[in-house]
Protein backbone atom coordinates (compact mmCIF):
# COMPACT_ATOMS: atom_id res chain seq x y z
CA UNK A 1 0.00 0.00 0.00
CA UNK A 2 1.30 3.68 -0.86
CA UNK A 3 2.07 5.59 2.21
CA UNK A 4 -1.07 7.94 2.49
CA UNK A 5 -2.63 6.21 -0.30
CA UNK A 6 -6.31 7.67 -0.90
CA UNK A 7 -8.21 5.18 1.22
CA UNK A 8 -5.67 6.34 4.31
CA UNK A 9 -5.75 9.67 3.44
CA UNK A 10 -9.51 9.65 2.89
CA UNK A 11 -9.58 8.86 7.23
CA UNK A 12 -6.60 11.57 7.72
CA UNK A 13 -8.38 14.37 9.14
CA UNK A 14 -10.53 11.84 11.33
CA UNK A 15 -7.87 10.48 12.60
CA UNK A 16 -5.53 13.43 14.04
CA UNK A 17 -9.24 15.56 14.56
CA UNK A 18 -7.67 16.09 17.89
CA UNK A 19 -4.30 17.68 16.74
CA UNK A 20 -3.76 21.53 17.95
CA UNK A 21 -3.39 23.06 14.30
CA UNK A 22 -3.74 26.24 15.40
CA UNK A 23 -1.14 26.05 18.79
CA UNK A 24 1.27 24.88 16.09
CA UNK A 25 0.77 27.93 13.96
CA UNK A 26 1.21 29.50 16.70
CA UNK A 27 4.48 28.06 17.22
CA UNK A 28 5.45 28.82 13.87
CA UNK A 29 4.56 32.63 14.05
CA UNK A 30 6.06 32.79 17.57
CA UNK A 31 9.35 31.13 15.71
CA UNK A 32 8.84 33.39 12.74
CA UNK A 33 8.99 36.14 15.05
CA UNK A 34 12.59 35.33 16.71
CA UNK A 35 14.27 33.87 13.79
CA UNK A 36 13.29 35.98 10.83
CA UNK A 37 15.77 38.22 10.07
CA UNK A 38 14.09 40.27 7.32
CA UNK A 39 11.10 41.37 9.45
CA UNK A 40 7.81 39.17 9.03
CA UNK A 41 7.40 36.85 6.09
CA UNK A 42 5.02 37.50 3.97
CA UNK A 43 4.87 34.16 1.97
CA UNK A 44 5.93 30.50 2.86
CA UNK A 45 6.39 27.23 1.46
CA UNK A 46 4.90 23.97 3.17
CA UNK A 47 7.17 20.92 2.43
CA UNK A 48 4.64 17.54 2.62
CA UNK A 49 1.53 20.11 3.23
CA UNK A 50 -1.12 17.01 3.44
CA UNK A 51 -4.49 18.22 3.69
CA UNK A 52 -3.49 21.72 4.18
CA UNK A 53 -3.85 21.58 7.50
CA UNK A 54 -1.11 24.13 8.33
CA UNK A 55 -1.23 25.84 5.38
CA UNK A 56 -5.32 27.43 5.84
CA UNK A 57 -4.83 28.53 8.96
CA UNK A 58 -1.96 30.23 7.82
CA UNK A 59 -3.51 31.80 4.63
CA UNK A 60 -6.16 32.61 7.12
CA UNK A 61 -3.60 34.49 8.81
CA UNK A 62 -2.36 36.67 5.96
CA UNK A 63 0.59 34.92 4.36
CA UNK A 64 0.85 33.37 1.01
CA UNK A 65 1.30 30.07 1.57
CA UNK A 66 2.36 27.34 -0.94
CA UNK A 67 1.79 23.36 -0.11
CA UNK A 68 3.62 20.92 -1.67
CA UNK A 69 3.07 17.38 -1.13
CA UNK A 70 3.26 13.75 -2.65
CA UNK A 71 0.00 12.26 -2.39
CA UNK A 72 -2.31 13.63 -5.10
CA UNK A 73 -5.37 12.43 -2.90
CA UNK A 74 -4.20 14.75 -0.18
CA UNK A 75 -3.24 17.50 -2.39
CA UNK A 76 -7.01 17.43 -3.52
CA UNK A 77 -8.76 17.73 -0.62
CA UNK A 78 -6.08 20.41 0.90
CA UNK A 79 -7.60 22.71 -2.32
CA UNK A 80 -10.85 21.57 -1.46
CA UNK A 81 -10.71 22.60 1.99
CA UNK A 82 -8.92 26.04 1.07
CA UNK A 83 -12.03 26.56 -1.28
CA UNK A 84 -14.58 26.31 1.27
CA UNK A 85 -11.89 28.38 3.62
CA UNK A 86 -12.42 31.21 1.09
CA UNK A 87 -8.56 31.36 1.03
CA UNK A 88 -8.20 29.57 -2.66
CA UNK A 89 -6.21 33.22 -3.40
CA UNK A 90 -3.54 32.58 -1.22
CA UNK A 91 -3.09 29.13 -1.50
CA UNK A 92 -1.29 27.34 -4.00
CA UNK A 93 -0.27 23.72 -4.44
CA UNK A 94 2.10 21.55 -6.32
CA UNK A 95 2.45 17.34 -6.66
CA UNK A 96 6.10 16.41 -5.96
CA UNK A 97 8.83 14.79 -3.63
CA UNK A 98 9.54 17.46 -1.42
CA UNK A 99 13.76 16.23 -2.29
CA UNK A 100 13.06 18.05 -5.46
CA UNK A 101 9.63 20.04 -5.85
CA UNK A 102 9.57 23.39 -7.07
CA UNK A 103 7.66 25.26 -4.60
CA UNK A 104 5.00 27.44 -6.73
CA UNK A 105 5.96 31.15 -6.31
CA UNK A 106 9.69 30.53 -5.19
CA UNK A 107 11.24 31.83 -3.56
CA UNK A 108 9.55 32.73 -0.77
CA UNK A 109 9.87 34.36 2.74
CA UNK A 110 10.44 31.29 5.06
CA UNK A 111 9.60 27.69 4.98
CA UNK A 112 8.47 24.59 7.27
CA UNK A 113 8.33 21.11 7.13
CA UNK A 114 5.99 19.34 9.72
CA UNK A 115 4.40 16.40 11.14
CA UNK A 116 7.37 14.93 11.09
CA UNK A 117 7.94 15.36 6.87
CA UNK A 118 11.69 15.19 7.10
CA UNK A 119 11.06 11.84 8.89
CA UNK A 120 10.28 10.04 5.71
CA UNK A 121 13.33 10.70 4.16
CA UNK A 122 15.08 7.78 4.93
CA UNK A 123 18.94 7.85 4.05
CA UNK A 124 21.49 10.50 3.80
CA UNK A 125 21.38 11.19 0.62
CA UNK A 126 17.63 11.90 0.88
CA UNK A 127 17.75 14.01 3.75
CA UNK A 128 20.41 16.27 2.00
CA UNK A 129 18.17 16.21 -1.21
CA UNK A 130 15.13 17.51 0.91
CA UNK A 131 17.08 20.00 3.03
CA UNK A 132 18.89 21.23 0.04
CA UNK A 133 15.46 21.91 -2.05
CA UNK A 134 14.50 23.55 0.57
CA UNK A 135 17.56 25.92 0.70
CA UNK A 136 17.52 26.69 -2.97
CA UNK A 137 13.88 28.38 -2.89
CA UNK A 138 14.42 30.62 0.30
CA UNK A 139 16.64 33.47 1.18
CA UNK A 140 19.62 33.73 3.34
CA UNK A 141 18.67 34.89 6.75
CA UNK A 142 15.14 32.87 5.99
CA UNK A 143 13.93 30.29 8.52
CA UNK A 144 12.95 26.94 8.21
CA UNK A 145 11.10 25.49 10.57
CA UNK A 146 10.18 21.49 10.84
CA UNK A 147 9.56 18.90 13.60
CA UNK A 148 11.27 15.61 14.07
CA UNK A 149 11.60 12.44 16.42
CA UNK A 150 14.32 13.12 18.49
CA UNK A 151 16.48 10.32 18.61
CA UNK A 152 17.80 10.20 22.32
CA UNK A 153 14.26 10.11 23.50
CA UNK A 154 13.51 7.26 20.97
CA UNK A 155 15.97 4.78 22.60
CA UNK A 156 14.91 5.92 25.76
CA UNK A 157 11.45 4.96 25.79
CA UNK A 158 10.92 2.91 22.53
CA UNK A 159 7.89 2.99 20.95
CA UNK A 160 4.65 -0.15 21.43
CA UNK A 161 1.74 -1.02 20.21
CA UNK A 162 -1.41 1.68 20.20
CA UNK A 163 -4.74 1.69 18.72
CA UNK A 164 -6.55 4.14 18.28
CA UNK A 165 -11.04 4.46 17.29
CA UNK A 166 -12.75 7.45 16.04
CA UNK A 167 -15.96 8.37 13.81
CA UNK A 168 -15.47 9.39 10.32
CA UNK A 169 -17.47 10.87 7.55
CA UNK A 170 -17.59 7.64 6.06
CA UNK A 171 -18.00 5.24 9.04
CA UNK A 172 -16.17 3.94 12.31
CA UNK A 173 -12.43 3.90 11.81
CA UNK A 174 -10.12 1.54 14.21
CA UNK A 175 -6.60 2.17 13.50
CA UNK A 176 -4.00 0.02 15.50
CA UNK A 177 -0.36 0.36 15.20
CA UNK A 178 2.97 -1.59 15.96
CA UNK A 179 6.54 -0.43 15.68
CA UNK A 180 9.51 -1.76 15.18
CA UNK A 181 13.19 -0.10 15.52
CA UNK A 182 16.24 -0.31 13.21
CA UNK A 183 18.86 1.08 15.35
CA UNK A 184 21.58 0.89 13.39
CA UNK A 185 20.01 3.09 11.31
CA UNK A 186 18.07 5.17 13.02
CA UNK A 187 14.69 4.17 11.69
CA UNK A 188 11.18 2.96 13.18
CA UNK A 189 8.85 0.93 10.64
CA UNK A 190 5.26 2.09 11.75
CA UNK A 191 2.85 -0.81 10.83
CA UNK A 192 -0.67 0.83 10.17
CA UNK A 193 -3.90 -1.57 10.02
CA UNK A 194 -6.68 0.97 9.58
CA UNK A 195 -10.23 -0.91 9.72
CA UNK A 196 -13.60 0.89 8.13
CA UNK A 197 -16.44 -0.30 9.78
CA UNK A 198 -21.00 0.75 8.89
CA UNK A 199 -22.45 0.29 11.69
CA UNK A 200 -21.32 -3.67 12.87
CA UNK A 201 -20.72 -4.21 9.44
CA UNK A 202 -16.64 -4.69 8.57
CA UNK A 203 -16.11 -3.15 5.12
CA UNK A 204 -12.09 -2.53 4.79
CA UNK A 205 -9.63 -2.95 5.90
CA UNK A 206 -6.48 -0.68 4.72
CA UNK A 207 -2.64 -1.53 5.64
CA UNK A 208 0.13 0.64 5.70
CA UNK A 209 4.05 0.31 6.60
CA UNK A 210 5.60 3.97 6.90
CA UNK A 211 9.15 3.74 7.75
CA UNK A 212 10.41 6.65 9.85
CA UNK A 213 13.98 8.13 10.45
CA UNK A 214 14.56 9.79 14.03
CA UNK A 215 17.64 12.25 14.43
CA UNK A 216 20.46 13.17 16.92
CA UNK A 217 21.28 16.87 17.50
CA UNK A 218 25.13 15.72 15.98
CA UNK A 219 23.14 14.55 12.48
CA UNK A 220 21.14 17.71 12.48
CA UNK A 221 24.18 19.81 12.43
CA UNK A 222 26.21 18.01 10.04
CA UNK A 223 22.61 18.14 7.82
CA UNK A 224 22.55 21.55 8.14
CA UNK A 225 26.41 22.46 7.58
CA UNK A 226 25.94 20.56 4.19
CA UNK A 227 22.93 21.87 3.00
CA UNK A 228 23.57 25.48 3.34
CA UNK A 229 21.89 26.30 6.92
CA UNK A 230 23.19 27.18 10.52
CA UNK A 231 21.34 25.50 13.24
CA UNK A 232 19.90 27.52 15.38
CA UNK A 233 17.46 25.81 17.69
CA UNK A 234 16.04 22.85 18.91
CA UNK A 235 13.27 22.47 20.95
CA UNK A 236 10.89 20.34 22.85
CA UNK A 237 7.65 20.19 20.18
CA UNK A 238 5.04 20.03 23.33
CA UNK A 239 6.71 23.09 24.95
CA UNK A 240 8.44 24.75 22.37
CA UNK A 241 10.22 27.43 24.97
CA UNK A 242 12.22 24.57 26.43
CA UNK A 243 15.04 23.02 24.69
CA UNK A 244 15.01 19.49 23.32
CA UNK A 245 16.03 16.57 26.31
CA UNK A 246 16.39 12.89 26.40
CA UNK A 247 12.31 13.07 27.38
CA UNK A 248 11.38 15.07 24.14
CA UNK A 249 10.25 12.58 22.03
CA UNK A 250 9.21 15.40 19.36
CA UNK A 251 11.17 18.25 18.68
CA UNK A 252 11.09 21.37 16.54
CA UNK A 253 13.62 22.48 15.05
CA UNK A 254 14.96 25.83 13.46
CA UNK A 255 17.98 26.11 10.63
CA UNK A 256 18.73 29.62 9.24
CA UNK A 257 19.48 29.80 5.85
CA UNK A 258 23.21 31.24 5.21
Amino acid sequence: MTVFGTDYAGAYDALYGEKNYAAECDMIESLFAEFSTGGKPASLADFGCGTGNHVIPMAKRGYQVSGVDLSPAMLEQARAKAAQAGVSQRTRFALGNVQDVDVPGAPVDAAIMMFAVLGYQRTDAEVIAALSNVRRQIPAGAPFIFDVWYGPAVIADKPGTREREVQGSSGRLVRRTRSTLDEGRNLCTVHFELERFEGAAHVQTVREDHVMRYFFPEELERFAARTGFAPVSLRDFNDYRKAATAQSWNIVGVFQAV
